[in-house]
């Protein structure tokens, strides 16, 4: 299911992270726990992965992680705003130190002319530490294609992150 260039990202990340005794934590949407499943397909994650938030709706997104309703309503759950407040939140109902939040338009519905399909905000949250945000616009390239390459830009962030 995975790639191998996935599998060795993630293995690089659990790695990095257990040297450094960092436990991930992430909170995702759009990807609907593959990035979770990822990191637990590698032997021996339970001694970095923390745990994993799905909040595929708006309500779970309050009340799982606390994201404000308003801020939903203001901005809608692909956002800036929102994928900042789903990183923090994450972090904040886990014993993690770090976390990488994914909300975004799979497809083949649901884009508007503002956030077309393949639109995917990512922000990652760690502890001490300002939080950081990206926009992917990965164009309507398929829903599998886009849950895989935004599994693998999370990747990359906490890879970024962890390594310094």
């Amino acid at each position: 299911m995975f790639s191998g260039r996935l599998l060795n990202l993630a293995r690089l990340v659990l790695d990095d992270a257990q040297q450094r005794r960092l436990r991930i934590v992430t909170a995702e949407s759009c990807t609907g726990g593959l990035l979770s499943g990822l990191l637990v397909e590698i032997p021996g994650s339970s001694k970095v992965f923390e745990r994993g938030f799905v909040t595929y709706s708006n309500k779970a997104k309050e009340e799982v992680l606390g994201v404000p309703g308003d801020l939903l309503a203001d901005y809608g759950a692909v956002s800036e705003p929102v994928a900042r407040a789903m990183a923090e939140g994450a972090l904040e109902e886990s014993r993690a130190n770090i976390s990488i939040s994914i909300t975004g338009v799979a497809g083949p519905g649901g884009g508007t002319r503002l956030k077309p399909v393949g639109t995917v905000h990512f922000a990652l949250a760690r502890e001490n530490a300002p939080i950081r945000h990206r926009l992917e616009n990965f164009g309507d390239i398929g829903r599998s294609e886009i849950r895989m390459a935004s599994v693998a830009v999370a990747l990359e962030m906490l890879q970024e992150s962890i390594a310094g």
